[in-house]
């Protein structure tokens, strides 16, 4: 099976949607490692326009600190975009209101993807959202 774009969204996707830390670790080890697909998780909430530096930095941060990027310029510049698209498609829906939700991030070979899930947050109203970037890094 050739493990492509697709794949490794669907693998950023699936992070971003588990419910606990448990979750995530059983996900990473019985779906991801078998495709030698790396994968992380990490939470974040607050005012979305405050929120949008720390989403992409804590992006890069758990990427890195997890092993699925390596400490270079372009491994680094690849999360960030991918964060930075999936932040775009969010903001319509969120813009000015409180946010919480969880990144995902996957990583196999030259394909690398962030999924952002949230809950937007209006009084008792809330709305959800999902976000998707990809890039390619060598």
């Amino acid at each position: 099976m050739e493990i492509g774009s697709k794949i490794v969204a669907t693998a950023a996707l699936k992070m971003a949607i588990t419910a606990s830390r448990h979750e995530e670790g059983l996900l990473k080890k019985e779906l991801f490692e078998e495709l030698g697909v790396k994968a992380v998780a990490v939470d974040y909430g607050g005012e979305f326009i405050n929120s949008v530096g720390k989403i992409v930095e804590r992006s890069v941060v758990a990427a890195k600190r997890e092993g699925v990027i390596k400490d270079t310029h372009a491994d680094e510049g690849a999360i960030a975009g991918a964060a930075r698209e999936a932040i775009s498609q969010i903001m319509p829906k969120a813009l000015g209101l409180n946010v919480g939700g969880k990144i995902g991030i996957a990583r196999h070979k030259d394909h690398v993807s962030v999924a952002i899930f949230l809950g937007i947050g209006l009084l008792h109203l809330d709305e959800v959202a999902i976000g998707l970037g990809h890039r390619a890094v060598a």
